[in-house]
């Protein structure tokens, strides 16, 4: 029996990444996975890349390039024409305010999956529009979650929280911080509203809301998605 072929997406990734970085690299996992990945070395090389070719998406390797990024990011910015910016981070080294620069800051130790997780939304095509974790099938243009068959509706805040869990897959998402970033606030006084929007999240993807095996409590620190 002939072997099934790997369907590739037709978007491109361009990766930079310091040379001794390739043991530690990310690029062939994604490559399995079916993405069309790109990989230059540096900056420099990057640069020249973006002038003449067309990548839906520039992953920054900062780590693995002993630098913080921010000067590439800028750099790159200024010939992506909006296109997105993925910038990897050793927690030494991270710059302040790098957020203009990058659209997604991921800082080291993470997961493939987690990875996985940050760089789908920024992918055109379904793939930007619909997150997944396990049994959970989130869309985001619809406002919608699906699960073991069941159907929500979401409030935008319920997708803002959703989603962090999601591309936090399998790892505690502190309380703090997810209010912080649903709510939009730096106030974290009263958390109580989180507790509900929660208990919402899982009357939709939970078969047994009352005892929950997706959505879990970490007590005291937070929330994690197991799946």
């Amino acid at each position: 029996m002939p072997k099934k072929k790997k369907v590739i997406s037709r978007s491109k990734i361009l990766w930079v990444e310091g040379r001794w970085n390739r043991s530690n690299s990310f690029v062939p996992t994604l490559r399995n996975k079916g993405f069309n990945v790109d990989s230059v070395s540096t900056g420099k090389e990057a640069l020249t890349k973006v002038k003449k070719e067309n990548h839906a998406l520039v992953v920054v390797d900062a780590a693995s390039m002993r630098t913080s990024g921010k000067r590439i990011c800028l750099s790159l910015r200024e010939q992506l024409n909006g296109k997105p910016i993925l910038l990897i981070c050793d927690p030494k080294r991270q710059a302040q305010n790098i957020e203009p620069y990058a659209n997604v800051v991921l800082t080291l130790p993470f997961t493939a999956r987690k990875l996985v997780n940050r760089i789908n939304p920024l992918m055109p095509g379904d793939s930007g529009r619909k997150l997944k974790a396990g049994p959970v099938r989130l869309n985001l243009e619809r406002k919608q979650v699906t699960c073991y068959g069941k159907k929500t509706s979401l409030t935008p805040r319920l997708v803002r929280l959703l989603r962090m869990l999601i591309e936090a897959e399998g790892e505690v998402v502190d309380r703090e911080e997810l209010f912080k970033k649903v709510w939009v606030t730096e106030y974290t006084g009263d958390t109580r509203t989180l507790d509900v929007h929660i208990s919402w999240l899982r009357r939709a993807i939970e078969k047994d809301p009352r005892k929950p095996k997706i959505l879990k409590t970490i007590r005291g620190v937070g929330y994690r998605l197991d799946v």
